[in-house]
């Protein structure tokens, strides 16, 4: 008497094992789960943060993803270019070598329009000089 289980009391101790296993293993997992709030202004790089930790923690980007992605980073690439030329300009700062100044002119007027053409001009403008 009062020593054994009823069989609804064993099918009950039975689920209450399970979901606590089940529990703990959705705990276990939610412990390794990272949640990160980006805050910040726009085009300040939240979604850049996300796409750099998609590439080194998981499997990188699918090859849509590089079609989809490749006009931003050259869109982005050109529009910083383009503001590091203009703040050289306003802060009086001078190129290494005096050739590249003139290139510059050649690249600000077609930063707008975001002309791929253009990015040789760029890299004239920031390869190293040989020593």
């Amino acid at each position: 008497m009062g020593c054994t289980l009823s069989a609804e009391e064993r099918a009950a101790l039975d689920r209450s094992k399970a979901i606590e296993k089940n529990l703990k293993e959705d705990g276990v997992t939610a412990a390794k789960d990272v949640k990160l709030l980006l805050l910040g202004a726009g085009e300040s790089g939240k979604s850049t943060i996300v796409k750099q930790m998609k590439i080194i923690h998981e499997d990188g980007f699918s090859g849509d993803d590089v079609k989809q992605y490749k006009p931003v980073v050259y869109s982005n690439t050109i529009q910083s270019l383009a503001a590091i030329v203009r703040a050289m300009d306003t802060l009086g700062l001078e190129y290494g070598d005096k050739e590249r100044k003139v290139i510059r002119l050649l690249i600000i007027p077609h930063t707008c329009h975001h002309r791929y053409a253009h990015l040789h001009l760029m890299t004239l403008t920031w390869t190293p000089s040989p020593p």
